[in-house]
């Protein structure tokens, strides 16, 4: 492991100033960043603990404000976040072990590695986000568990977070803070898809901080889940998973719908064609399959994942179904 400086900010602005120096990371949890500095893979030569920020969770004009420092499992346990945001306290649910949930918090959720197994195989396999321009392994090696949606050439692997695939369904805005100031962004923007350069996974810019997430409110009668297929029950990647809200007026047609998908593309993807075919559709098994047939439309399999789309395809509907009471 690569010697670092280890110093524990006050505020959002103590972290930011302590974070200018070259190759300084901050530290939450550290349940990704530890992993990947012993595996030498990260070699921050400083390292800013934030943990004492806020962890407060707070209602925000009828939705959420929660700080960046709140633990997975302070939030998925949160009593607002349960009766008003089940798709996300279920979403982390079904994200890690509770020891991992224990520590993790909700920043560094946001912003741990895109990766595979050859991410981490620094010795005997090519990967572009490890080192930029080497190539990548996965294109033509063992990749089941791999991207059919917004990959390409250079990276083929899948965004591991399951909270962050709900927080692109609730249409989370992400607060920062920088040596510039104070910004906010759409959670769907945080995120880039790989193109040529797959070691670039954020538009963070250098030395800024995550300070909260918001959380807008979902409409009265809007109900939400998050449903994640895996080949084990116990802390395992998605094969593919779905985050849904979903409102039905009284005749039964869709008054809105947000919807976005895990472990199917190197971001959280959120389903925008899937929505702007339901919106004002009924809300039937018909209606959900052609809109989860215009989503995949695009999907490309490499050799071994094939699957995925019919997976994430049927997944979509079953998950539709379930919200609004159609088991046609």
């Amino acid at each position: 492991m690569t010697p670092f400086n280890y110093s524990r900010a006050s505020d959002a602005s103590d972290a930011v100033r302590r974070a200018g120096v070259e190759a300084a990371k901050y530290l939450g949890g550290g349940t990704n960043l530890v992993d990947l500095m012993r595996e030498t893979i990260e070699r921050p030569t400083a390292l800013v603990d934030v943990t004492g920020l806020s962890a407060s969770i707070e209602d925000r004009d009828g939705g959420l404000l929660i700080g960046a420092a709140v633990r997975n499992t302070a939030l998925a346990e949160h009593r607002a976040v349960r009766e008003q945001y089940p798709v996300l306290a279920r979403a982390i649910l079904a994200g890690a072990s509770a020891q991992i949930r224990n520590m993790a918090t909700v920043g560094g959720n946001i912003l741990q590695r895109t990766r595979c197994a050859y991410f981490y195989d620094d010795e005997g396999s090519r990967c572009n986000k490890r080192s930029p321009g080497q190539g990548c392994d996965a294109v033509d090696g063992f990749n089941r568990m791999h991207a059919v949606l917004g990959a390409s050439a250079a990276c083929v692997a899948t965004h591991p977070s399951d909270m962050c695939v709900a927080l692109a369904a609730l249409g989370a805005i992400v607060h920062l803070q920088s040596a510039k100031g104070a910004r906010t962004l759409p959670l769907t923007d945080l995120h880039r898809l790989p193109g040529d350069h797959p070691e670039l996974e954020t538009v963070l810019e250098k030395g800024e901080l995550i300070t909260a997430i918001e959380l807008p409110p979902l409409g009265t009668g809007a109900r939400s889940t998050y449903r994640k297929v895996r080949d084990r029950a116990s802390y395992a990647f998605a094969l593919a998973s779905v985050a849904a809200v979903l409102e039905v007026e009284g005749d039964g047609t869709v008054k809105d719908v947000r919807l976005a998908l895990g472990g199917v593309a190197h971001k959280p993807w959120r389903a925008w064609k899937a929505e702007a075919a339901i919106k004002g559709g009924a809300a039937n098994a018909a209606t959900f399959r052609a809109a989860a047939e215009a989503e995949l439309a695009d999907a490309v399999a490499l050799r071994d994942n094939a699957f995925k789309i019919e997976l994430a395809k049927r997944t979509i509907v079953s998950v539709l179904s379930e919200l609004s009471g159609d088991v046609a």
